[in-house]
């Protein structure tokens, strides 16, 4: 085969590489976030910013983007980019909004700004924990719905999280000591107190639980060590009096002698 030939076949690959390398890295919808809380107290400000890439991959050229937090006093910043620089941007100061885009006049990115403040718990539940929903995204083309974002967090009160806090602790301590009935007993009244929003009541049966919890298992700690001591007694006993007979048949030996 010739130069020419060679210098051909290896453009020919090098064409097909890039081609699958091209493929391999075709753009995509794709959807970020920074800021979405595991949790947050009530009352207290939560910032989440969301980051749509290719908005007209593998969709329509024209759909509506709506958006719903659970969040109050809020604020959405939605800014269209192209290229990195700035489109367009808009503001809505309602729980939920909608924004149409096209692909004529729209860019290749779009970012969600949300800020707004934790709400307060209308049903306190301690399993599954409270959540509030810190946003949803919806991508809407016709009739067709696609919720490609769903975040959910968990809020509190300083009051909530304490009652909380002691039971599970409590649970620890039952777990700790192997189960007690009495210290189970307890435990479940301390969530009652949780779910009826007695959150002090909740706090004393929890530390209480613990406390029987703790003493059971320092009692079958006592046990367990006066049971080895009692044993080692009798081991020792037992080599005494071993002993003991050993010495006595080695003197009647001797006197039979």
């Amino acid at each position: 085969m010739s130069l020419t030939r060679y210098s051909e076949a290896a453009l020919a690959i090098l064409c097909v590489v890039g081609l699958l390398v091209s493929a391999g890295t075709a753009a995509a919808f794709t959807v970020s976030a920074e800021g979405v809380p595991e949790e947050s107290a009530v009352g207290s400000e939560v910032s989440v910013t969301y980051t749509v890439d290719d908005p007209f991959t593998d969709t329509s050229n024209q759909w509506t983007l709506t958006g719903h937090t659970d969040l109050q006093n809020v604020s959405w910043t939605v800014t269209v980019l192209r290229a990195g620089s700035q489109v367009s941007q808009e503001t809505y100061g309602s729980q939920n909004f909608s924004q149409g885009l096209d692909i004529n006049n729209n860019g290749d990115q779009v970012r969600v700004e949300l800020v707004g403040t934790t709400p307060e718990i209308e049903n306190y539940t301690y399993q599954p924990r409270e959540q509030y929903t810190v946003a949803t995204l919806t991508r809407v083309s016709g009739n067709n719905e696609n919720e490609f974002r769903n975040d959910t967090a968990h809020h509190y009160t300083q009051e909530s999280r304490e009652a909380r806090a002691a039971i599970e602790s409590a649970q620890a301590a039952i777990e700790a000591a192997g189960g007690n009935e009495e210290a189970e007993g307890l435990v479940d009244n301390a969530v009652s107190a949780y779910e009826s929003e007695n959150f002090q009541n909740a706090v004393d049966l929890a530390e209480q639980a613990e406390n029987v919890a703790e003493q059971a298992q320092q009692s079958q700690q006592t046990t367990r060590t006066l049971l080895l001591v009692g044993g080692g007694l009798v081991v020792l006993l037992l080599l005494a009096g071993g002993g003991y007979y050993l010495l006595q048949q080695q003197g009647d030996d001797y006197d039979a002698l």
